[in-house]
């Protein structure tokens, strides 16, 4: 079981191109606050099974994992931490929403696309994983890890349901992210269901830099699944080329401004993969795109510590927590 000294690394004094060591000068006292509001916010949401969420989202395994990378962006672990029993309780609701088959799944809350549900869930089991001493953690794991390599279609990709049928951009990063997380744990993840994704994913770049939904359909790029598109090569370990500067470009066209207001469809969701993007690719990017979606964020919290979703308020108040302590370098998945 590898220590927490090999997952988690302190906040360093600030250097100009390095993202990894900004957080000094990026996480102000302003972002401190807003995060411990916003962590304290999703503590109090947290339902007596572990989950969270309400309405048609409540039980949803996807809201539930955010909610504990949440948590563990801000250096909280299984049973330690401020907000380690929390993050327990997280683990504990995923694992006992784990079929036998590996999949991992709400069914009253499987309509909103379980397979997203299913990536989020193991992305963050394989996150607790090298910190945690329950040992049934890791065969829910292999489980939900052999699933996702053995759903991936013909194409590369993944859709909605555990089927090898057809495959979206957006559902893909979920899967990849997921195995990449569980391969820097130690499992075994096959080449061939990478090589495969990378396939996948660079077919349905557009020439603008930006990505397509479909790859059997085409269309237009779009702000949230490009970032997707971006961080997906990123997950597969695509680092350089011609498909990551395209994509950085594109992104960089949706950089947050002070007083210009912007109604994208999926404004979190998009965020949370353009923020990985920016860190991922470092240097100017970078410096340009943390403070500005910082500031957006910012201001967008409700005076409960809350961000306001159509879907969830706790699934939005998740995504903007992680966002803003990306700097921290606390999550593996995130560390560069």
């Amino acid at each position: 079981m590898m220590g927490l000294t090999l997952f988690f690394t302190a906040r360093r004094a600030p250097a100009a191109d390095d993202p990894e060591q900004t957080a000094v000068r990026l996480m102000t006292p302003a972002v401190d606050l807003a995060v411990e509001r916003g962590l304290d916010f999703l503590a109090s949401r947290q339902h007596n099974d572990g989950s969270f969420g309400a309405g048609s989202y409540r039980g949803n395994v996807a809201v539930c994992a955010l909610a504990g990378m949440a948590f563990m962006a801000g250096g909280s672990t299984p049973g330690r931490g401020p907000y380690g029993d929390r993050v327990d309780r997280c683990v504990d609701y995923l694992l006992a929403n784990t079929q036998g088959s590996g999949f991992i799944n709400h069914p009253p809350s499987a309509s909103h696309g379980p397979m997203y549900g299913h990536g989020f869930a193991a992305l963050f089991l394989a996150e607790c994983y090298g910190a945690s001493r329950r040992p049934e953690l890791r065969e829910a794991l292999r489980k939900a890890v052999l699933l996702i390599v053995n759903t991936q279609n013909d194409e590369g990709g993944w859709r909605y349901r555990p089927q090898r049928l057809d495959a979206d951009i957006s559902v893909t990063i979920c899967q990849v992210m997921a195995l990449r997380a569980a391969r820097n744990a130690g499992l075994h993840v096959p080449r061939e269901t990478i090589d495969r994704c990378i396939d996948y994913v660079k077919k349905s770049q557009n020439p603008d830099g930006g990505f397509m939904y479909m790859l059997s359909q085409g269309g237009e790029s779009d702000f949230p699944r490009s970032a997707a598109g971006v961080v997906a090569l990123y997950s597969a370990g695509v680092y350089e080329g011609p498909e990551i500067g395209g994509g950085i470009q594109y992104l960089l066209n949706f950089t947050p401004e002070r007083g210009v207001v912007r109604r994208e469809t999926y404004y979190f969701y998009g965020h949370y993969y353009a923020v990985q993007a920016m860190w991922h690719r470092g240097g100017e990017a970078w410096a340009r795109w943390y403070p500005a979606v910082r500031d957006e964020m910012l201001a967008r919290q409700s005076p409960d510590g809350s961000w306001r979703s159509p879907i969830s308020n706790d699934y939005a108040t998740a995504m903007c927590c992680i966002v803003l302590q990306v700097p921290n370098n606390f999550l593996p998945i995130f560390q560069r």
